[in-house]
């Protein structure tokens, strides 16, 4: 079916007379004279085969035709105000849909912070989440399947995106409760040097995993890894159930079972636990201002940490 866009038109000047009940005065509110409103309230009668207005000397009134078309002519203009409207907040990234990647440690930690941020400041944003793995983020991205993704990253994110770090932590070590150091205020490397580990995947984060092991080294522990898992939480679900100990960031203590102690190491080792990314040269208001209200959350909880420092 063909749309004729002049009907758009027309029907805003037939709300015009139909509301002045005059068509000089609804041409001066329209910005125009009064003889081409006329010749486009005519073309709209026979377009519509039916009178609108009847004239006379002593105003202008609807027809019984104008009285029943006004309603509908009214909800009419107004679905195409908001579909204007709709369409400028899309151009101005302050509606639509946002696609974001995450690792389930970042669901658990910066993300609900973020999108009560995001809620306020974007309220007609639509933010879809979804559990990835960090080697699944990168390509996301550049596919375009992805606006945003949080993840593990240590080092440059690749071509064609940018990043930078979210949230860091210290590495502690997940035990058993009735492990001989469960009840120490801090646990040396070489305490753990023969116990086997429940270590994040290296195929989920090969970064991350590198990292963590080159720490270890550094610090004279070659790992004995027994079980290789995909997250955070499958790690201390494992030591749970005796299968060994785990090196997690100390701010994943929160997700421990009741039967799992995790106790900071005496090694001071510093990690990115979560970076976020975005397509560099992707024009998409709407993944600028999710990245600057992240950006602000950061700021702010800075400041106030600072402060109570």
């Amino acid at each position: 079916m063909q749309v004729d866009f002049r009907l758009n038109r027309q029907l805003w000047m037939f709300l015009a007379v139909a509301e002045e009940g005059h068509f000089g005065r609804a041409a001066e509110r329209l910005g125009m004279t009064q003889p081409p409103l006329s010749e486009h309230i005519k073309t709209l009668e026979a377009a519509l085969g039916v009178t609108l207005f009847d004239r006379s000397r002593r105003g202008t009134k609807l027809t019984a035709a104008g009285v029943a078309l006004l309603p509908a002519a009214r909800k009419f203009m107004d679905q195409v105000a908001d579909l204007e409207r709709t369409v400028r907040e899309v151009a101005a990234g302050q509606s639509g849909i946002l696609n974001v990647g995450a690792i389930t440690s970042a669901m658990t930690d910066i993300i609900p912070q973020w999108m009560c941020s995001l809620r306020e400041a974007l309220p007609h944003l639509t933010v879809s989440i979804h559990e990835i793995d960090s080697v699944e983020a990168a390509p996301g991205l550049i596919s375009g399947a992805l606006d945003m993704a949080f993840y593990r990253l240590d080092g440059a994110p690749g071509d064609g995106l940018d990043a930078f770090p979210v949230t860091f932590d210290k590495l502690w070590v997940a035990m058993p409760a009735d492990h001989p150091d469960a009840g120490a205020e801090q646990v040396p490397l070489s305490d753990i040097a023969d116990s086997p580990l429940v270590m994040s995947s290296r195929k989920v984060s090969p970064v991350y995993f590198d990292s963590i092991v080159s720490a270890c080294r550094l610090h004279g522990l070659s790992p004995r890894i027994l079980h290789e898992v995909r997250s955070i939480s499958s790690q201390l679900a494992y030591v749970s159930c005796g299968q060994g100990l785990a090196l997690v960031p100390g701010s994943m203590r929160r997700l421990a079972p009741e039967n799992v102690r995790v106790a900071p190491l005496a090694e001071d080792i510093s990690i990115v636990t979560t970076a976020v990314a975005w397509p560099a040269n992707r024009h998409a208001p709407m993944t600028d201002q999710a990245v600057d209200v992240l950006r602000s959350l950061m700021s702010e909880e800075y400041q106030a940490s600072e402060h109570e420092s």
